[in-house]
């Protein structure tokens, strides 16, 4: 027998494998891994048939922690509110639900379990707590993104002046417009301008019923 098997057994060294499953134990979950379990917590509680304020609410948590995975590596190793989402996807989370659906629906909803709060409004407490939360860790994990994009609005106003603000852009005047092209035989007698497209009106026949009409004016007397 190996001497490491036998400080195994003795207590006095972990054997390989449980050495490699505590090494995986000590690694943070993958974003992936992460995903799952919110899908799990989902699944959960649609297979649960909860009530409708306990699903409005587990959803706001699962899309703001969906949301924060992708910039968790923004806080960096081993900080407090990156561990604060990967625990609330794969503990906090499914064990408020889960808690709640080991109970028979009619206990959980109608019998006082903390003072005067059923185990649904425990629950309830739980999960707002939860969405709080994670709201906050996500507005934080963007704020950087943001007093960056404000900086550099400040950064374009310095050096574009007035000219930054969409306000007070110069729009060319519409009536220093280039004259419209002459085509035809206006286009080849310079000063002479395009006849009208319009032929003029005929002159009434001496002899039309309009002539015939007219009244007679002091001329014709």
């Amino acid at each position: 027998m190996a001497l490491g098997d036998i400080l195994a057994r003795l207590g006095l060294r972990e054997s390989q494998p449980e050495q490699a499953a505590s090494a995986q134990a000590d690694r943070p979950p993958t974003a992936d891994a992460l995903r799952e379990a919110l899908q799990q917590t989902e699944q959960l509680v649609q297979d649960g048939a909860v009530p409708s304020p306990v699903t409005a609410r587990v959803q706001r948590v699962t899309s703001t922690v969906r949301d924060t995975i992708p910039r968790l590596d923004a806080f960096g190793a081993g900080s407090e509110r990156a561990y604060s989402v990967m625990a609330t996807a794969t503990d906090y989370l499914p064990e408020a639900v889960g808690g709640y659906l080991r109970l028979p629906r009619r206990f959980a909803d109608t019998r006082p379990v903390d003072g005067p709060k059923t185990a649904l409004m425990v629950l309830i407490d739980q999960l707002d707590l939860l969405g709080a939360t994670m709201d906050a860790v996500f507005d934080a994990v963007c704020r950087d993104d943001a007093n960056a994009l404000v900086a550099h609005g400040r950064f374009l106003t310095e050096k574009f002046g007035s000219r930054s603000r969409g306000g007070d852009l110069e729009v060319p005047d519409a009536t220093a417009l280039p004259p419209a092209p002459v085509s035809g035989a206006a286009a080849e007698t310079p000063g002479r301008a395009p006849a009208s497209s319009e032929p003029p009106a005929p002159d009434p026949e001496p002899n039309s019923e309009l002539a015939r009409l007219r009244p007679p004016s002091s001329l014709d007397l």
